[in-house]
């Protein structure tokens, strides 16, 4: 058994066959949480998790890229323009966090986790006064989410792209107004060993991808990485539909891919795939609540 711990199967790449795909998943033996990115996304995780009795899950949550208006791919949500071009972007305004809503949708028995949420300092508005404003509403944000996470007794699926020192010393800080009580996920891990032990050290796990299969020169080495964090806290993810595996026949990443990202994760800390496969879904099943 695995758990694709971050699937966006509510995404619009989607729009056409979730169904059959998590369908496909289950029967495979894999599980999936698919994360939202914002309102919209967030309602049909719920929607399509609570079509499931076991294996299918959400989470609910803004991203934060999705708090300032930019250009985003049409994977991920659905353009009023149409478009044959799979990965045409087109502008998005920024989206207001309504607690309220979230909070509903939080509470639904197939939410088992606030996200994606977090920091991206990636993109950055021109002009320090700017730049400093959109960091400063990033932490008031994640603030507000976090704080829904912990009245709810839900982990949080952490996005952290650029600003991985910030969302050290951010969690640092709700653990100690909290003892320590905060738990939660480092998705799509691209930093330091060194800054992965201090995630670790604040309870939190680290989650891998198809990230591990590329060589970005910006980018830590994954192996070296990899073969340092603890397996009592990873867990394994796809990012579906994006960061396909090079094993992938489709160019759409699907959570039945998350099984090449357990064999590349074995083949690096050299365990056996079955040892990975059980130590991760059970890491993945504690932190869920699943």
């Amino acid at each position: 058994m695995l758990i694709d711990t971050h699937g966006h199967v509510n995404f619009n790449a989607f729009k056409e066959d979730a169904k059959k795909v998590l369908e496909n998943t289950l029967k495979n033996n894999i599980w999936v949480i698919m994360p939202g990115s914002q309102l919209s996304t967030s309602e049909r995780a719920v929607r399509i998790a609570e079509e499931y009795k076991e294996g299918v899950y959400a989470a609910v949550g803004i991203h934060p890229i999705h708090l300032g208006k930019r250009r985003v791919d049409s994977l991920e949500v659905e353009s009023e323009e149409s478009s044959e071009e799979s990965w045409r972007t087109f502008e998005t305004r920024a989206e207001e966090f309504d607690l309220e809503s979230y909070r509903l949708l939080a509470k639904s028995k197939k939410t088992v986790a606030i996200g994606e949420v977090g920091l991206d300092y990636y993109y950055q508005p021109k002009g320090k006064a700017r730049r400093s404003e959109m960091k400063v509403n990033q932490l008031k944000i994640l603030q507000q989410q976090v704080e829904l996470a912990l009245e709810l007794n839900l982990p949080v699926i952490f996005h952290c792209r650029v600003a991985h020192d910030d969302l050290i010393a951010f969690i640092g800080d709700i653990q100690k107004q909290h003892k320590g009580v905060l738990r939660g996920v480092i998705h799509s891990y691209t930093g330091t060993k060194e800054q992965a032990d201090k995630f670790m050290e604040l309870g939190m796990y680290i989650g891998l991808n198809g990230l591990i299969f590329k060589d970005v020169a910006a980018l830590p080495d994954p192996i070296e990485v990899i073969s340092h964090i603890s397996l009592e806290r990873i867990v394994l993810e796809t990012d579906s539909p994006y960061l396909t595996p090079p094993q992938s026949l489709t160019e759409r990443n699907e959570p039945l891919n998350v099984r090449y990202v357990a064999e590349r994760v074995a083949e690096i800390k050299k365990f056996r795939v079955e040892e990975i496969a059980k130590a991760t879904t059970q890491n993945a099943k504690n932190l869920f609540s699943l």
